[in-house]
């Protein structure tokens, strides 16, 4: 009896160890999204490259080519020479030959092609809007369906077929004021995200950029898109611009003593987000991989009179990291952001450090990672895409596809 019981005993705490159909083991969390989008108009002044992708290309999971247009209700490239005309050279070429003649697809997506084929894990989508190419989004609202079959058969275009996973749209604003005003309602963007995911399937890829203006987010449902969506990106950046008479952080992570908005911050911008029903797997934290710039400034502290915008390579009050880290390296941080006061000029950015700071926040909120706009202001070693990696992978947080 004594050795029957003792069996049973160890039968049991057997099954224990191993588990049982009804308590199985929990399967691991899923990485962390790293996602950056690349410009095609790039590849012009600035002289940035697919190529350049390809020694950082294995930190990111998804790759948004900014930007497709929307015209009349419709997408369609922006740019057919970079898209896909121009002949890239074999020492601009991600595999080091030249594009041939009779390549049915050249320029930017053929090498997007070459750099998925060289990074098997990277996923990437064409992203279609922007801040001064949102203006069609109102006629596309009109008629979904229409839209998003315009979408599928350009992206599945046979000269291309298999370079994208997916589409991202970037519409500023949906139901509000970006360049142009947007009265569609609230529903419209959740209706264009439905019809895209019908249009395209479950496999596919469909995400959306949303605003970072609490007072945007009040005027659509994003709930309803993100039931839509894999990710929504929240673009936490450009809070503040370099019109105002006073220096403020673009980026700030959290509110600060003297903060000219007290919404006007990234843990702001989640916060609402979550309250609005966004699960917290589907949102991305959005860092800029440039600054804000002023001039005629005295004081080093944010919130200093200023006379005007800094001079800026292609845009007043506006440069890449990988130049100001140079010229105007960080003096301070504020509100989870770093700050450089140098001569007459005071700038804002992010730096590895701070962003480091933002990616432990993501953990805490367990978002489903982060997004970087653009990757052109990155250094040459792509130290801000590496502190955005290696700072989601700390600890992993609960993401999706």
């Amino acid at each position: 009896m004594a050795v029957r019981f003792v069996l049973i005993i160890l039968i049991l705490l057997g099954l224990a160890a191993c588990g049982t159909p009804d308590d199985p083991t929990p399967d691991p969390a899923p990485r962390a999204k790293v996602v950056g989008y690349f410009t095609g108009w790039g590849v012009y002044a600035r002289d940035f490259q697919v190529k350049d992708l390809d020694d950082s290309a294995g930190k990111l999971t998804h790759l948004l080519y900014a930007f497709g247009k929307v015209t009349k209700g419709r997408c369609t490239a922006a740019d057919s020479w970079a898209d896909n005309e121009k002949p890239i050279e074999a020492a601009q070429s991600v595999d080091g030959v030249a594009d041939e003649a009779a390549a049915p697809a050249r320029g930017n997506i053929g090498q997007l092609r070459k750099l998925k084929e060289k990074h098997p894990g990277l996923r990437v989508l064409w992203s279609f809007g922007g801040w001064t190419g949102s203006g069609g989004f109102t006629a596309a609202a009109r008629d979904p369906s229409a839209f998003a079959e315009s979408c599928h058969d350009l992206l599945t275009d046979p000269r291309w077929s298999g370079v994208f996973d997916g589409i991202d749209i970037d519409w500023e604003y949906p139901n509000a004021c970006g360049v142009t005003c947007d009265k569609s309602g609230p529903d419209a963007l959740g209706k264009v995200l439905g019809s895209l995911r019908s249009a395209f399937g479950p496999n596919a890829l469909v995400t959306a950029a949303v605003p970072a203006d609490v007072s945007k987010l009040d005027a659509a449902d994003y709930r309803t898109a993100a039931s839509e969506a894999d990710w929504l990106g929240a673009m936490t950046y450009d809070y503040f611009g370099t019109g105002g008479e006073k220096t403020a952080p673009h980026s700030a992570l959290s509110a600060y003593p003297g903060i000219p908005r007290a919404t006007a911050q990234t843990s702001a911008t989640v916060d609402k987000l979550l309250e609005l029903g966004v699960p917290a797997s589907k949102v991305l934290l959005g860092i800029g991989f440039y600054g804000r710039g002023w001039t005629g400034v005295t004081v080093a502290e944010p919130g200093a009179a200023a006379a005007g915008p800094a001079a800026g390579r292609y845009e007043k009050g506006l440069e890449d990291y990988q130049i100001l880290i140079k010229r105007c390296p960080p003096t301070g941080t504020v509100g989870g952001t770093a700050y450089a006061f140098c001569g007459s000029q005071w700038w804002s950015y992010d730096t590895p450090q701070t962003i480091k700071t933002k990616m432990a926040y993501a953990r805490s909120k367990a978002l489903g990672g982060a997004f970087a706009w653009e990757l052109s202001g990155d250094t040459p070693q792509a130290e801000l895409l590496t502190a955005v990696a290696e700072g989601l992978t700390a600890a992993a947080p609960s993401a999706g596809r």
